[in-house]
């Protein structure tokens, strides 16, 4: 138990030292205007690369699954719940589930 205990904090400290470096030498760096923008709208470029992906694998049918899609997105554009985006993307596809 100890060794797995051991495992797990080296483990933490191999992953927290490469983002604390950058932040304790780089703390005074003035990013261009440019640059900043770009690394703010980065996390959302990633994560929708990995949803759309998986979401056209999400049914058997990929008519469905785009239209769920698209629903969701109208529905989170629209600044909804996010509970309310995601029911309304469950509710999309099996609405085009029951027509095919």
């Amino acid at each position: 138990m100890i060794s797995l205990f051991l495992l797990v904090l080296a483990m933490a400290v191999v992953t927290y030292i490469p983002r604390l470096v950058p932040l304790l030498w780089l703390k005074e760096l003035k990013l261009p205007p440019l640059l900043k923008r770009f690394l703010l709208f980065t996390p959302y470029a990633v994560l929708a690369s990995l949803i759309f992906p998986e979401m056209l694998h999400a049914t058997s049918n990929t008519t469905s699954a785009i239209a769920g899609g698209f629903l969701a997105a109208v529905l989170a554009l629209l600044r909804m719940n996010l509970v309310l985006v995601v029911l309304g993307g469950i509710a999309g596809v099996y609405v085009m589930e029951a027509f095919l």
